[in-house]
């Protein structure tokens, strides 16, 4: 399976617009590499045919300079092509073989001469095709320079060429040997397939960047919608549609089931609010005929369990609402926040111990992050005797640490422990309990703040020594 590197995944951008783009440029320069790389082929191919046809027409119909006669012309009316080449590049009839060290072996020209030269008829015993430098050759090189500094005094550029040098062995053993000059335009054909990239690149990533920005536009303007109905469940602020016709039709889906959440909400407050009267109306009234109880001990006890209803009715209207609170955000020193709460289990005598802290200040809602605290304060006293709270600042959060010396929780249970009404039945039961929702009620504070609540055991020469509830809440942007 191919996978990635790390380097090139965290630098990839992250938005649909960027990834749209970032897969469109990749793709253009595969088809454009590919495309290079046919014109290359063709052009080179093109270059390889049109050099076997020039060699094939000197070493066939071009007399050789050593059978000019004294007038350096040939019996009758040769070709008028012949005689416009200059003098060095004229065919030569050479005793020795014309290859020499450093020149290039080009086969595949050779090969194609030789069929040619076979289909004429023309009787050889080899084929030898080679590139040299034009300058480094004896012939040429003399010649070619003289004409380099000539357009150079015009002002032109130094010509870049290549010579080819085809052969051929004859029956005698002498080579038959024609130069060619062939211009050498790598350079330009280069040239013009990046003019070509860069033109198709502002082109089409520029109309496609287009048609992204109109498409990520409104998702981008949904995306913030839905973080902010998600903080606020409040649908004030719905978005206009607009975008293609898929992205509106989005839009005005999530608009209505905005108001449909909304509207659950409102019956789940109104709702709420009925239960909670409708119960505690009749348990206050209990509470009153209990004092008909003769026996105190009987009524102590009746008042406790109506006591310990009336907790657990507030802690799940408690839960219900916390999704949902009235109270906005303030800003608050949390640091003073959680002195007030250790110097209340303070006053009344528990075992508490307020550790390192340092001044945070930040916006939240008091009164919830108050409760979260002694919820998670209280449970740590209770199955751990004591409770030890500090306030740090790590990686741009609040981080709040309350550590006891409790039997902690089996690992597999860690988890299902700050679900609704999860109680260990060897430490948490109903003698000395709660209701199993105090847990639940600080991880959804943590979570309406935008922060989080992780249980960990405490851990000390391989044994469990207490629970620690790390509380973490975003600073300030």
């Amino acid at each position: 399976m191919l996978r990635w590197p790390a380097w090139t995944i965290s630098r990839a951008p992250r938005s649909l617009q960027g990834q749209m783009l970032l897969a469109i440029a990749l793709a253009l320069l595969v088809a454009q590499g590919l495309s290079a790389a046919l014109i290359w082929r063709e052009q080179n191919e093109r270059r390889v045919q049109l050099t076997v046809n020039e060699a094939a027409f000197r070493l066939i119909g071009q007399p050789p300079r050593e059978n000019h006669p004294p007038d350096g012309r040939p019996h009758g009316p040769p070709p008028d092509d012949i005689w416009r080449l200059p003098r060095p590049l004229r065919v030569r009839v050479d005793v020795n073989s014309p290859e020499q060290p450093g020149d290039r072996q080009r086969s595949d020209v050779a090969s194609a001469l030789h069929d040619v030269l076979e289909t004429q008829g023309l009787v050889h015993r080899q084929v030898l095709v080679v590139e040299r430098d034009p300058q480094a050759d004896a012939i040429v090189g003399a010649w070619f320079g003289d004409v380099s500094k000539r357009l150079e005094s015009f002002g032109d550029h130094r010509p870049q060429a290549r010579l080819i040098i085809a052969s051929i062995q004859r029956p005698d053993g002498t080579w038959l040997t024609a130069r060619i000059l062939s211009p050498a335009n790598e350079r330009q054909v280069i040239l013009s397939l990046l003019m070509q990239t860069v033109l198709l690149y502002f082109v089409l990533v520029g109309a496609v960047a287009l048609i992204l920005r109109r498409i990520a536009r409104p998702l981008k303007a949904l995306t913030g919608r839905v973080e902010a109905f998600a903080r606020e469940r409040n649908a004030d602020g719905q978005l206009e549609p607009e975008g293609p016709d898929d992205i509106r039709r989005l839009i005005v889906a999530h608009n209505a089931m905005e108001a449909r959440i909304v509207g659950l909400l409102d019956e789940k407050d109104v709702m709420l609010g009925a239960i909670g009267h409708d119960l505690k109306t009749p348990l206050a009234a209990l509470r009153v005929r209990i004092e008909a109880v003769e026996d105190e001990n009987e009524r102590a006890r009746m008042a406790a369990t109506i006591e310990d209803i009336n907790r657990s009715l507030d802690d799940i209207l408690s839960l219900a609402r916390v999704g949902r609170p009235s109270d906005p955000l303030e800003t608050t020193e949390l640091s003073a926040l959680v002195t007030d709460v250790m110097g209340e289990y303070e006053d009344m005598g528990e075992d508490v111990t307020l550790e390192d802290t340092v001044r945070i200040v930040l916006p939240l809602r008091a009164t919830w992050l108050r409760r979260a605290m002694r919820n998670l304060v209280s449970n740590a006293l209770r199955y751990g005797q004591r409770a030890r709270v500090s306030l740090e600042r790590e990686d741009g959060e609040a981080v709040l640490r309350i550590e006891d010396d409790g039997p902690g929780i089996p690992e597999g249970d860690i988890l299902r422990m700050m679900e609704p009404f999860t109680r260990l039945e060897a430490s948490r039961n109903t003698a000395t309990g709660g209701t199993g929702l105090g847990l639940t009620l600080a991880r959804a504070i943590a979570d309406q703040h935008g922060g989080s609540l992780v249980l960990a055991n405490r851990w000390q020469a391989g044994q469990v020594v207490g629970l620690i509830a790390t509380l973490r809440l975003p600073l300030a942007a």
